[in-house]
Order: C-alpha cells, then sequence, then structure tokens
C-alpha cells in the first residue's frame, strides 16, 4: 500500500490534473483508491462533482479516526473514493502548530485507512509550510509535475533541500515532466539535460487543450478524450508510477 503526494512548490505546474487521472487509473486498474483533497482551493472536489462534506473541516481532519470516515465519498468511478476538501484548510498550519508532534499528525490521520486502500493519493497546496512537511513524513513517494524551465529546476532544488533539513530521503522524490511544449526549443534542452538523472521518469505529459478541459467537463482526461493523446500520456506516467510504487 502507498500514500503518493502530488506536490510541486509552485502552482499551475499540473498537479490537480495528475491527481485526478492517475487516481482514475489506479482505480481502474483494480486498485482500491483514495484521493483527498489538501488544497482549500477544492479544485480535485470540483473535478469529481462532489459537494463539499457539511461540518467537515481543519478541525475533524486533524483528529482523524470517525471524522475521516463520515466524510469520505465514493466518486462515479468504482474503487475510487474521495475526501473532499474544505476552505478552512487555508488556516491548517495554524492549526497543526498548536499541537503535539504537529509533524506527525497528517501520517497519523493516514494510519488507520492503509489498511483499507492500495493506494492513497494527496493533492497538496503549492507551498512550503508545516502542512508539506507533514505530508512528506506521510507519503511513501513525493510526485512532482516539472515544467522544463530553469525555475521550476530551481523550486525542485529546494525541495530536495527543504527534505535533506527535515531528514526525509530524496529517494522519495519521482520526477517527470509535465506542460511540455515541443515548439519550445528551452523544454528540449531543459529535459535531455535532466532526464538521466536520478528520480527522472521518461513519461510526459504534453501541454495540451484537452487537460485544460478537464474543469469544463469535471472528468478525468481519459473518461472525457479516452482515444486522446493526453489519455495516453497519463497511461504511460501511471505505467512508470505505479512500477515504482510496486517495487517498495
Amino acid at each position: 500500500m502507498s500514500v503518493i503526494a502530488v506536490y510541486h512548490i509552485k502552482g499551475g505546474v499540473g498537479k490537480t490534473a495528475t491527481a485526478v487521472n492517475l487516481s482514475y487509473l489506479s482505480a481502474i486498474g483494480g486498485d482500491k483508491t483514495l484521493l483527498c483533497d489538501m488544497d482549500p482551493q477544492g479544485s480535485t472536489t470540483y473535478y469529481f462533482r462532489v459537494r463539499p462534506v457539511n461540518k467537515f473541516n481543519t478541525k475533524k481532519l486533524l483528529k482523524g479516526g470517525k471524522h475521516i470516515d463520515r466524510s469520505i465519498r465514493g466518486t462515479d468511478y468504482p474503487g475510487l473514493d474521495l475526501l473532499p476538501a474544505d476552505f478552512s484548510y487555508r488556516n491548517i498550519d495554524i492549526a497543526l502548530d498548536d499541537m503535539k508532534k504537529s509533524r506527525q499528525r497528517i501520517s497519523r490521520v493516514l494510519r488507520p485507512l492503509r489498511s483499507e486502500y492500495d493506494n492513497i493519493f494527496l493533492d497538496c497546496p503549492p507551498n512550503i509550510t508545516l502542512l508539506s512537511e507533514n505530508i512528506f513524513y506521510a507519503a511513501d513517494h513525493i510526485l512532482v509535475p516539472l515544467i522544463p524551465t530553469t525555475l521550476s529546476h530551481l523550486a525542485l532544488q529546494q525541495l530536495y533541500r527543504f527534505l535533506d533539513e527535515i531528514g526525509e530521503k530524496r529517494s522519495k522524490v519521482l520526477v517527470f515532466f509535465s506542460m511540455v511544449e515541443k515548439r519550445k526549443k528551452m523544454h528540449w534542452e531543459m529535459m535531455r539535460k535532466l532526464i538521466k538523472k536520478k528520480g527522472f521518469m521518461p513519461a510526459l505529459i504534453p501541454y495540451l487543450a484537452d487537460v485544460e478541459k478537464m474543469g469544463l467537463y469535471r472528468q478525468p482526461v481519459n473518461v472525457a478524450f479516452p482515444n486522446s493523446m493526453a489519455s495516453v500520456a497519463y497511461k504511460s506516467l501511471w505505467s512508470e508510477v505505479s512500477k515504482r510504487v510496486k517495487k517498495k
């Protein structure tokens, strides 16, 4: 069983699209899957047409146990459940800071769910905070969508340095190229430079309109556009990720 955090310091790199599509592919592949929307914006919750749960909030998330069980919702897809986001998550770092062993809280919350699900995905907000630190401790793998640009690469280096600082292994990090524009020479040069480095996967997600249209159709790409290039790309990515997940 694996906890897979989809994370990047920067926003707008394809994290939510990755979490939505890979969790769907995990489920249709036969793995019982839970997707946790950790971002107060709630984009993942929106994509799956799930309404936020009444009376579920940061306080109940961090208590875990029955509060989590009561809040998990099924989706339209067999084998795929969703823990919706709540706007109160915007203050989750304040709540964590007031707790004992605050850096291990999310790990404790997820522990009972590990026996119920084959894969747990976390769609993470874009920052480095106490919540991020919690997620890094809890995750077996940190899946990073990387736009092949200099600034995105610098952000990845920041993540590595932070993991070193808190004593977590860099080997948790799995990197793939996201929003790749084939016409941009800089993208190809950056990919050639980085692809052989440890932790980088050969699968990539091109910059395609079909991915952006997820917001219109509110479905995974593999449902809305099953024969598209985007669908093929996410299947290839999940194939790469699942190999590494199963090795653990």
